[in-house]
């Protein structure tokens, strides 16, 4: 027994003496050196609990929406570009949609700002739900326009043969089934509504328990591209005139849905503009100031969050855009006012990637100055007849 005792001393011993030269090793690279949240945790463990009020001061709360839509990658881009630190942190939660995320703005404990469709607060107001609630809310800026996807059989050839079809338009707490009931009704057109998640929706449709399914969403939109039934396609949408006051002609494009488009063909639709709104906090509060932060490093990495990999929506976004019938976030308005040069001179290269994206074929070759001279006085006189989608 002393023999195996002293076996057993001996090993412990030789690893011990392993281990130690191994973390020896590896201590030459300090992890606390590349980790904010090592950093955090060694000033906790040495007592420097005033760590907690410098991390909760610059930490603002992002609701964006639900897996597989667009929010969700807009929310994550925000955070690979704008957190930076103790300076600050972005914290982007899955969400429910728009009008959950309006509610949650209004009384989540900890929520700074989310992401909303432009038509959720204008229908909150017009169904009775709630009364001169757009006097709560601001915007720090126009994100995108997002496409409304309506897939079905490919024996659905408009939206006029969804009369009296089941129609799924995801669940009543998200911003897709505001803009759905308001074309439908704008049309005449009367579906049988049908309240499901997006991803147990197209499901149903698989398998004939629904006729469609609409998804309101800026494209490409990873839930659609993964659809893979043959039978199914994008249904379009005639921009027709009593849809204009409130929506925008788009289309959708072969490239982002390959198995839903026919190569090269493109879908008409409409689209309706995504806001990153915010409570409408008083100036001198500490959210106000929080915010304000936000808004200045946001609105100065712009044009990194305009570059791969991120999501391609970024591009569309115009910082100095107007949203009619909402009130510019101070602290954003300011910002505008002392970079205006600088704002407009990114949304005409932003319009001129656009203009040359449509031009493709002509633009390939176009390295030579004169060339792109030439595109560009096309570019002027193709805005003329393109106006920013506001």
């Amino acid at each position: 027994m002393g023999r195996n005792n002293g076996r057993l001393f001996a090993i412990a011993v030789m690893l011990v003496s392993f281990v130690g030269v191994g973390w020896a090793a590896e201590t030459e690279v300090d992890p606390g050196t590349v980790s904010e949240g090592l950093k955090a945790i060694f000033r906790y463990g040495n007592g420097r609990l005033e760590t907690s009020a410098r991390l909760n001061a610059n930490t603002v709360t992002l609701m964006s929406g639900t897996i597989g839509g667009t929010y969700v990658q807009i929310g994550a881009d925000l955070e690979s570009v704008l957190d930076d630190g103790e300076n600050l942190r972005v914290l982007s939660i899955v969400g429910r949609g728009s009008v959950q995320s309006v509610a949650d703005i209004l009384y989540l404990k900890g929520v700074d700002l989310g992401i909303v469709r432009s038509d959720t607060l204008d229908y909150l107001e017009k169904k009775g739900f709630a009364n001169n609630i757009k006097s709560r809310f601001a915007y720090i800026t126009k994100l995108y326009n997002e496409e409304v996807h309506v897939v079905a059989l490919k024996s659905v050839h408009s939206l006029a043969d969804l009369e009296g079809k089941k129609v799924s338009i995801d669940l009543p707490n998200g911003g897709t089934f505001v803009t759905a009931i308001g074309i439908f009704e704008r049309l005449g057109i009367h579906p049988d509504f049908a309240y499901v998640e997006q991803r147990i929706a197209y499901d149903k449709l698989s398998k004939g328990e629904l006729d469609a399914v609409v998804a309101v969403q800026g494209q490409p939109s990873k839930a659609t591209t993964q659809i893979k039934d043959p039978n199914l396609h994008l249904v379009p949408i005639e921009y027709a005139k009593s849809l204009q006051p409130d929506y925008l002609p788009a289309q959708l494009t072969s490239d982002n849905y390959p198995n839903l488009i026919d190569k090269g063909e493109l879908v008409d639709t409409v689209a309706v503009p995504a806001v990153l709104a915010v409570f409408n906090w008083p100036g001198g509060t500490e959210r106000y100031r929080r915010l304000a932060h936000f808004v200045d490093t946001f609105f100065g990495k712009i044009g990194r969050l305009q570059q791969p990999p991120f999501h391609p929506k970024w591009k569309e976004v115009a910082l100095n855009a107007p949203l009619s019938g909402w009130v510019r976030f101070r602290p954003a308005q300011e910002w505008l006012d002392r970079n205006s040069s600088a704002t407009a001179t990114s949304e005409v290269r932003n319009r001129f990637e656009q203009f040359l994206s449509q031009n493709r074929a002509r633009s390939l070759g176009s390295d030579r100055s004169e060339d792109r001279e030439a595109l560009f006085r096309e570019f002027l006189e193709w805005q003329k007849t393109h106006p920013i989608a506001r």
